[in-house]
């Protein structure tokens, strides 16, 4: 792989890997540590990585990453905060649509969470997100269907949320 190919590989990839990151991790710099680790690790291994699998590459590279990222967050957290979480009987209102299915998205587990970012947001179809993700087609199909009904559980009737 070129320079060039190189830099037409990030013009073409790093906006939709910046919004995979962040949706993710929902801190911007972090999100950008991300992406530039991923374009660094594909740059150092140009010359073993296919032009055309580059995009799958990149994903992969990042959603490793982030998964790391999270476990680290997980080990580090203090866990007085989650005894102090409002209890469920409070119901709490939202005025708008996003910030609703946000909340669900992220209440989901990692795989279900990020299969199906990965498929509804940005477009990949199950055998890329099988690449990406190191499971099996099959098992993208699982996750993607579990973690869908589970955000319509959680969800329920949306006049609830409005």
């Amino acid at each position: 792989m070129s320079e060039k190919e190189f830099n037409q590989i990030v013009e073409l990839h790093s906006d939709a890997l910046y919004r995979f990151a962040l949706k993710n991790i929902k801190v911007v710099e972090e999100a950008q540590e991300i992406v530039q680790t991923a374009f660094e690790k594909l740059w150092l291994n140009r010359n073993n990585v296919n032009l055309e699998k580059s995009k799958s590459y990149l994903f992969r590279v990042a959603y490793n990453y982030l998964i790391d990222m999270i476990r680290k967050q997980r080990k580090e957290a203090d866990w007085t905060e989650e005894l102090e979480q409002v209890p469920n009987t409070e119901v709490v209102e939202f005025k708008d649509l996003k910030r609703v299915i946000d909340q669900a998205l992220n209440s989901l587990s990692e795989a279900h969470r990020n299969a199906i970012m990965l498929r509804d947001y940005e477009g990949y179809s199950y055998a890329e997100i099988g690449e990406i993700m190191n499971i099996t087609e099959a098992q993208v199909k699982v996750n993607i269907f579990r973690g869908r009904k589970q955000m319509q559980q959680l969800l329920g009737k949306m006049e609830y949320y409005i």
